[in-house]
């Protein structure tokens, strides 16, 4: 896994470095930068894969904006020269990187100032590379010589893992099929498109082999006794409803047998929030690495701590991935084991200086004496956690 990601002059974040752990939990008030962290990460994913312009930032889930809002820029603080950005893996695996775009000539794409890619078996690019002749400055060493280092080397797993990274903001009408997803991948688009045919596949691959995964899924959405994909929709849709090539098939339990079959269509938002999160979990296709911006939203309070406390299960269960996500809703606390040092709980705040401020929450003696008395979703009402809007 990815142990800590630096950060130094993006956005609203002027130098942090945050230790991660398997489920990373960001809450803050609106503003605060807990996405202007998920994006640092998807450009140091670009600039892992070999390129950083607005085809590869917006590839990643970052919004794409003019150089000049990328660098921090604040009254109190000199415009740093550069964007710097590093991850730390297994066994000593380390990238970093500086990037350059000036702020009043900008270029299509970013240039690459300084790249250092190590491992404890030795350091594959160092520092200072640019100085060398005949080197596009657009164009990341360290991804060209990946293909010089064995695949089970702990850079070379660091560096897939980056160049995966995404970051996941669904919505209900791409969940629905109503609207295309502008950034498709595999199992699912970046905003949730693609939802049936990835459940198709889901359900093919990892839910036929392990009937309690689906019930862990299923276990979540208590109307539903089944849930499969139908290429053959005719009798299901209205004909003026566009539809992909599959369609999702929900099953009813309270509903009488020749009417309890649902699409995406007629069910719940919620069902398929839940499937989006499982699938991203559990798939062997999804990235290793991965962000969902807004876990919260259209989720019942309940239901958003008992999908919390399921990803926690599901991503254990697959071994190797990562979640970095931000919230806003408090019961998603209640769904985190804070005793678990897999699972990171994060204050996001700005200074008086207006720099974001990333603190971790630990279960101190205090806090959990705190909490033997609220829950945590009330400790962070009370004022007890911070991270909450000064309004």
């Amino acid at each position: 896994m990815i142990h800590s990601i630096e950060i130094d002059g993006f956005k609203s974040i002027v130098s942090q470095e945050l230790t991660l752990g398997r489920v990373n939990c960001l809450i803050g008030a609106n503003g605060v930068g807990k996405s202007n962290f998920l994006e640092a990460i998807g450009v140091l994913g670009a600039a892992a894969n070999g390129r950083v312009d607005d085809e590869a930032l917006l590839r990643r889930g970052v919004r794409p904006g003019l150089p000049r809002l990328y660098k921090s820029s604040f009254e109190t603080a000199q415009v740093p020269v550069h964007i710097g950005l590093c991850a730390k893996g297994e066994h000593g695996a380390t990238f970093r990187v500086s990037l350059l775009n000036p702020l009043e000539n900008p270029e299509p794409a970013w240039s690459y100032k300084t790249e250092r890619l190590v491992d404890d078996q030795g350091e594959i690019v160092s520092d200072g590379v640019r100085n060398k002749r005949n080197l596009t400055p657009t164009a990341g060493l360290a991804a060209l010589k990946l293909v010089e280092v064995e695949p089970a080397r702990p850079a070379a797993d660091l560096m897939s893992r980056l160049q995966n990274f995404a970051i996941y903001s669904p919505n209900t009408p791409t969940l629905r099929g109503m609207v295309g997803d502008p950034q498709s991948r595999q199992p699912l688009g970046l905003s949730g498109g693609g939802l049936a045919e990835g459940f198709a596949e889901f359900r093919k691959t990892v839910l036929e082999a392990d009937e309690d995964l689906l019930d862990s899924v299923l276990g979540l959405i208590d109307w539903v006794a089944d849930i499969q994909t139908t290429t053959s929709a005719g009798a299901l849709l209205s004909p003026s409803v566009a539809r992909t090539k599959e369609v999702l098939k929900f099953t009813d339990r309270f509903m009488r047998k020749s009417r309890n079959t649902l699409t995406a269509y007629d069910a719940s938002e919620g069902a398929l929030y839940v499937l989006f999160c499982a699938i991203l979990c559990l798939s062997p296709h999804s990235p290793a690495l991965f962000a969902i911006d807004n876990l919260d939203q259209a989720l019942n309070p309940r239901l958003v701590a008992r999908l919390a406390q399921r990803i926690s299960e599901w991503l254990t269960r697959s071994g190797d991935k990562q979640l970095v996500f931000t919230a806003h809703n408090p019961a998603v606390l209640d769904g985190l084991d804070l005793a678990d040092p897999d699972t990171r709980l994060f204050a996001v705040e700005r200074n008086n200086h207006g720099y974001t401020i990333l603190r971790r929450i630990e279960l101190t003696p205090q806090l959990q004496a705190l909490n033997e008395s609220y829950p945590l979703s009330r400790l962070w009402l009370m004022g007890r956690l911070g991270a909450v809007p000064n309004v």
